[in-house]
């Protein structure tokens, strides 16, 4: 099934649903670089998220949730690409110190990378953007103003951009989660990411990925979990979306051109997250679905509650399905 002669998969850790690998900042990444340098990778943003790190590589193709459902429901294809012309987007609510030090960071990646971040521009209204943990421990979440954002997407669109970073201002969020600097629980932004991300993909068929603003952009003085370490030694989480996005792949409704899932090798999910569009749209194609044992999730959807006698294969930890790819 393989694509121009190598073996490709895909390796995703659901945003908000407190992943114990893959559910705080970037660490999920060390394992999905080992995938990587076995096979071309498939990977969602959280996967590969850490604040002014990433953990993408160029054997990667960055995909975020919605196009990744739509990919594998054959929808669209995904065309390799590199060095795409970035837009960004920032919500009017940014306070304007706040909004100097995203511009200060988008260009510090610009000259440093190279890379063709091309036009920038402020929504002509606030978002909105509200998120919580619901009583299932599960990052959920409203955007009151979605079409201020949608008008800025589309201009910088018409402006030739071809991917698109969004900085959407939020309130602090230690109150939804005071353990999450511990490495406890889950990430209470990451559900309210996920639906920005997934309007704007829907819509657009563009590469694109959320980063949020937080007023307080001082430096936290004390020591976190290695886990959560990355998001703390950052004012902004501006450099790792667009490090993903500047190579993330072109999407395309033309089926006859670039990557589609007929091309799929194999999927890696945590062990007990599997009642998704990509395990059931995998198992149709006869592709090969892996549940990892070492990463719990808030979910309890494990193979003996989705399909007892179906083809899911649980491994114990990523060393030893890395041993089997």
């Amino acid at each position: 099934m393989t694509y121009n002669g190598e073996k490709l998969g895909a390796f995703i850790v659901p945003t908000g649903v407190g992943a114990s690998i893959g559910g705080y900042a970037g660490d999920a990444s060390s394992y999905a670089r080992k995938f990587a340098q076995k096979s071309k990778l498939i990977v969602n943003p959280n996967v590969v998220n850490a604040g002014c790190f990433s953990g993408i590589t160029d054997n990667m193709l960055y995909v975020e949730g919605y196009s990744l459902d739509s990919f594998f429901k054959g929808e669209i294809n995904l065309i390799p690409s590199k060095d795409n012309k970035i837009g960004i987007v920032y919500d009017k609510a940014i306070p304007n110190d706040v909004l100097n030090v995203h511009i200060n960071t988008q260009n510090a990646v610009k000259t440093v990378y190279g890379m063709d971040i091309c036009e920038f521009e402020e929504t002509e209204e606030e978002v909105g953007v509200e998120f919580f943990v619901n009583d299932e421990g599960i990052s959920v979440g409203n955007v009151r103003n979605i079409t201020t954002l949608e008008k800025s997407c589309k201009n910088l669109i018409d402006k030739g951009c071809d991917a698109l970073a969004i900085v959407c201002m939020f309130d602090e969020p230690e109150s939804d989660n005071e353990n999450y600097s511990d490495g406890i629980g889950v990430d209470p932004v990451g559900g309210v990411e996920a639906i920005i991300s997934h309007d704007i993909s829907k819509k657009f068929k563009i590469p694109c990925a959320h980063s949020p603003a937080f007023a307080d952009y001082q430096i936290y003085p004390e020591l976190v979990d290695p886990k959560s370490a990355s998001e703390y030694i950052t004012p902004t989480f501006l450099p790792c979306i667009l490090l993903g996005l500047s190579n993330a792949p072109k999407i395309t409704t033309d089926l006859t051109k670039g990557i589609n899932i007929k091309n799929l090798d194999y999927l890696v999910m945590p062990y007990n997250c599997l009642g998704s569009t990509p395990v059931f749209e995998a198992l149709k194609h006869g592709v090969k679905v892996y549940a990892v044992k070492e990463n719990q999730t808030e979910l309890n959807v494990t193979k003996e509650k989705l399909l007892p006698d179906g083809d899911i294969i649980e491994v114990e930890n990523y060393e030893n399905l890395f041993c089997l790819i």
